[in-house]
Formats: structure tokens, sequence, C-alpha cells
């Protein structure tokens, strides 16, 4: 059982962890971006339409980026370029894909699309425990750990790492240097919107592989919340992502088994733990 809660942590988490870091660039950047969960959801219909009607499915992936970031600029446009609310513009455009994706998605409910299949690393995926794990997932599963590590490593030791610090945290001193905030605050928004649909994406065609309407089901603005989690570290990201995935593939696994427990309250366990995970940071950050 612990095995497979935890394999189905870091395959369930992925769709999370790659909107999670989307929102850490975006909020980086200076802007709260709520449409992460509507950014994944046009992703995953993007991906799962594209992947069944091409049968390719790398091109349904970078539908769903695409898609994302389609997305992503509508918030932009209004947030940076019209002075609208961030937080009223962000729960607007998720309300408006969930909208579109439950209108233009109800042709593909039931299809099959060609899925992403998992690759095993030679030699670690046989390791007892570890490697069904850790070493035996979608392509899109160690990307986007590689996309975290690199994140990291980008916001710390790159020019371009220091000017999207720099327009959430000291936009004058970009325009001293002769850079505009809001072009670089339009291209995190516009990245973090491609993230979220690569994680719509992985969710469609890797994941579940399927479509149902809603079906991200609030992992969006539960990224959101793990950026608080992490700290705004793409590191800290990963554990904030498989912690709540780890909560979900436990309460299915205990459902399975025919737990006594009410399905109700496990349906409400990965919630609650991620409430309660940020209740203890808030707490432990007030006391320090």
């Amino acid at each position: 059982m612990i095995e497979a809660v935890l394999a189905g942590a870091v395959a369930g988490g992925t769709s999370i962890l790659f909107a999670t870091l989307g929102e850490v660039v975006a909020e980086r950047s200076g802007v709260i971006n709520l449409g992460t969960e509507g950014s994944m959801l046009t992703g995953a219909l993007a991906a799962y339409a594209v992947g069944i009607e091409t049968g390719n499915p790398w091109l349904g992936v970078l539908a769903g980026l695409l898609a994302g970031a389609a997305l992503a600029f509508v918030h932009a446009f209004v947030v940076l370029f019209r002075g609208a609310n961030q937080i009223a513009v962000g729960l607007v455009v998720t309300f408006l894909a969930i909208g579109l994706t439950a209108l233009f998605g109800q042709s593909y409910v039931g299809q099959g699309v060609v899925p992403l299949s998992d690759v095993p690393v030679p030699g670690l995926s046989e390791l007892p425990f570890v490697g069904s794990i850790l070493f035996d997932h979608d392509p899109l599963t160690y990307l986007s750990v590689l996309a975290a590590v690199g994140l990291w490593w980008l916001m710390r030791s790159t020019s371009a790492g220091l000017k999207l610090r720099a327009a959430g945290e000291r936009p004058e001193v970009l325009e001293v240097y002769g850079t505009s905030p809001r072009s670089v605050r339009v291209l995190a928004v516009l990245a973090g919107g491609a993230l979220a649909g690569l994680g719509g994406a992985q969710l469609a065609t890797a994941f579940t592989r399927n479509w149902s309407e809603g079906m991200v089901a609030g992992r969006g603005f539960v990224a959101v919340g793990l950026v608080i989690f992490a700290a705004w570290n793409p590191l800290k990201a990963i554990a904030g992502a498989y912690l709540f995935s780890g909560a979900v593939a436990l309460q299915l696994e205990l459902q399975a088994q025919g737990s006594d427990v009410s399905r109700y309250l496990l349906q409400a366990l990965p919630y609650l733990v991620v409430i309660a995970v940020l209740v203890a940071l808030s707490r432990r950050r007030r006391n320090a």
C-alpha cells in the first residue's frame, strides 16, 4: 500500500508541480494569477483534443502548453494593461475557462486518446521499492523535476532571474536600467500559464488519460496555495505537490480497500492536509 501511495504521489503530483512552478514565476514578478486553474483546464482539453485528432500525444502536449499561455495572456492584458484587480480577473478567467471547456469538450467525453506512455529508467526502475516510485513514469513527470531545478537555478544565478525578482520587489530598479517591469511581468504570466497548461496536458494525456468536465478539480487553486508552502522556492514546490497528491493517492487507496471512514471525509483529506500545513507554516513564521 505504501509503495502504491508514493508512486501515485509522484505521478499525480506532476500536474500540480507544473502549475505551482508557473505560479512561482508569476508571483515572483509581482502578479498573482488565480487563473492558474483555468490554464490547467484549457491545457487539459487542448492536449486531449489535439492528441485525439492528430494521434500524436506530443502535439497534444504542445497544444496544452499554448492554450494555457493564451488564457494567461487574457489575465496579463486585463491586469497589466487595463489596471484591473488581479484577484477578480483571475477568478473571472477561471470561470471563463470552465465554461469554454464544458462547451467545447462535450464531444470528447469518453473518447480514447493516445496516451503518453510510461518510460522506465533502465536499471533504476528495477530497484526494490524506489524503482516503481521514482523511475517508472511518463516523460513529463521527469521533466517537471528538471523544470523545478532549472527554475531554481535561473532565479538564483542568471540575469533573467534577477530581472524577474526585481520586477516583483524593486521595479524602479529595472526602470533605471532601461527594462520595463510590465514587459517582464507579461512574460512571467505567459510562462506561468504555459507551465499550468503543461500540467493540465499531463493530467489528461498521461495520468487520467481521459477528459471530463471540470477534471482539474481545484488543482490550480491548490497550486496557488502551495506557492506559499514552498516560500516561492521551486525546489520546495516539489515536496508540496507530492504532499497533496500523496494525500489524494492515500484516500483513493483507502476507498479501494473499503475503509470504514466516510468517503466524503476521505475526499476532503487532501485539502485538509494543505490547510493544516499552511496554518502550521503561518504560525511558525509569526513566532519566528
